[in-house]
């Protein structure tokens, strides 16, 4: 594409998109083990294409396009022209009704309209004298006048579209070559508005004892360009990076204003509201995700049927990236998932604790706990993520638990809260108070058909507890109480908290 600026002749040339892309996702480092918002996503990506170019002799314009929307542009990184890249640039603003008549003023246009009485359309020509920011002024043969404040249906006709508006994300690079030259083109660069996390489904044992272990990797674009058949990896790990940087292109909408003149209302503003908006598309992002090999709701996490496709763990460095090991299309706005681990028969223990520090009654939390290590079933790293745990009743699956788990390297321990149970209930009365103590005592039910192993931290430190009925022990500085209660029974312990150390 040739396009004239001034006496001189500047060439363009457009690669509309990559012949081959690789995009490899890093998480939010502040979004711990919270889900994912598609609307907000803070993490980013490395993306890396690879375009076969035509450049032509001298000095030349090179339009990417498609290249994603948060592209951060000082990060490109451009390789392959035969005499290098002399500037790059983003182009910001995208097309739109808005960005149209803004990038048109001070342009002749034309003017169709269309009389609303006998259906007679006329055009004329005018010349755009204000921009997209209120009521948007026109100068035709008749004079100055506002656009649709005329009272009839009008539309503003371009003949062509500006210089620098793009229809998609576009990234263009000044480069120079000797001779003409077909170039393989590698661009790399950094954008925003990705995300990852492990989704885990759990299905426990009958005893309890055991749990077998799946995982999905999902991948979240919340940009407006997708990337089809990409070699797509995922980086766990905390990197030291800020999120907020990166442009999004500009694509507003065009609202107009009038202000009858003449009249006596002539100090009301007048509202000609815009068209209406396309209707959004489905919602992928929220109630539906893109799973290799079939589709699933959100939050039906039931699914772990075995995939042939299972990401690869590899070393790298401090991090750990999980590479799928076949292209898979991330599309624009959506999350996708693949099958990222599978382990079963990993031991479990169900422990079910509890913080006191006012007198009442409340249910106890069962944690699942373990060791993240082989001789337990695991020995792998695990990232962050929401973990559904299930249990067969009578031949169904039912969701037993929700909970979140951090990043665990080997050998760490493993400790899922799963909520507040109705079975295990703990209540703590306050029996006598004089100057010195406060006597307690606190009791533990069990509604299950099965013994429970239980815990208790009581408030302050070891040492302002006095003779309580049972031994102690301590857990990050405080006084702890643990206790097997029997299968439809209860445990007590007494015990007095001193006014002063």
């Amino acid at each position: 594409m040739v396009c004239s600026s001034g006496a001189l002749a500047q060439t363009v040339t457009t690669s509309p998109g990559p012949e081959s892309v690789s995009i490899t996702v890093y998480r939010d480092p502040n979004r711990g083990a919270d889900p994912m918002d598609i609307d907000w996503l803070n993490g980013y990506a490395l993306i890396s294409e690879t375009r076969t170019v035509s450049v032509p002799p001298g000095e030349s314009d090179v339009r990417f396009e498609g290249v994603a929307g948060g592209i951060i542009p000082e990060s490109a990184i451009v390789t392959g022209f035969p005499d290098g890249v002399i500037e790059k640039n983003q182009d910001a603003y995208l097309l739109s009704p808005a960005s149209l008549l803004d990038a048109s003023l001070g342009r002749r246009v034309h003017i169709r309209r269309t009389s609303g009485a006998t259906g007679e359309v006329s055009e004329t020509d005018a010349v755009i004298r204000s921009g997209a920011g209120g009521a948007v002024v026109l100068e035709t043969p008749a004079g100055i006048e506002a656009l649709r404040c005329t009272g009839l249906p009008e539309t503003i006709l371009y003949d062509r579209v500006p210089e620098g508006l793009s229809a998609k994300p576009t990234l263009s690079v000044r480069v120079r070559s000797a001779a003409p030259a077909s170039a393989t083109v590698t661009l790399s660069y950094l954008a925003t508005g990705f995300d990852w996390q492990a989704d885990y489904v759990a299905e426990l044992s009958a005893d309890e004892k055991s749990m077998d272990l799946f995982a999905w990797l999902t991948l979240a674009n919340g940009d407006e360009t997708g990337f089809a058949d990409a070699d797509t990896q995922a980086v766990a790990g905390r990197l030291d990076r800020d999120s907020r940087r990166g442009i999004k292109p500009r694509a507003e909408p065009l609202v107009l204003q009038c202000w009858p003149a003449g009249t006596t209302t002539s100090d009301l503003e007048r509202r000609v509201p815009p068209p209406p908006a396309a209707p959004p598309p489905p919602p992928m992002a929220l109630d539906s995700i893109v799973v290799t090999g079939s589709r699933m709701q959100r939050r039906d996490l039931t699914s772990t049927s075995p995939l042939a496709m299972i990401a690869e763990e590899e070393f790298l460095g401090d991090l750990r990236l999980y590479r799928i090991p076949e292209p898979v299309t991330v599309a624009a706005m959506s999350q996708k998932q693949v099958a990222l681990l599978r382990r079963g028969d990993v031991s479990i223990a169900i422990v079910y604790r509890a913080n006191l520090y006012q007198p009442g009654e409340s249910g106890a939390t069962p944690v699942v706990t373990t060791r993240n290590r082989e001789s337990a079933g695991l020995g792998l790293a695990l990232p962050s993520g929401e973990v559904a745990f299930f249990q067969d009743h009578g031949g169904r699956r039912i969701l037993v638990g929700q909970g979140l788990t951090r990043d665990l390297a080997v050998g760490e321990d493993v400790e899922i809260e799963l909520g507040e149970s109705i079975d295990v209930r703990t209540s703590l009365v306050m029996e006598a108070e004089d100057e010195r103590s406060a006597a307690y005592r606190l009791t533990v039910t069990n509604a299950k058909d099965r013994p429970v192993r239980f815990e208790a931290k009581l408030p302050g430190t070891a040492n302002r507890i006095s003779r309580p009925s049972a031994r102690l022990s301590t857990r990050d500085g405080g006084p702890l109480w643990t206790v097997t209660v029997p299968a439809n029974g209860s445990a007590t312990l007494s015990y007095r908290i001193k006014s002063r150390p």
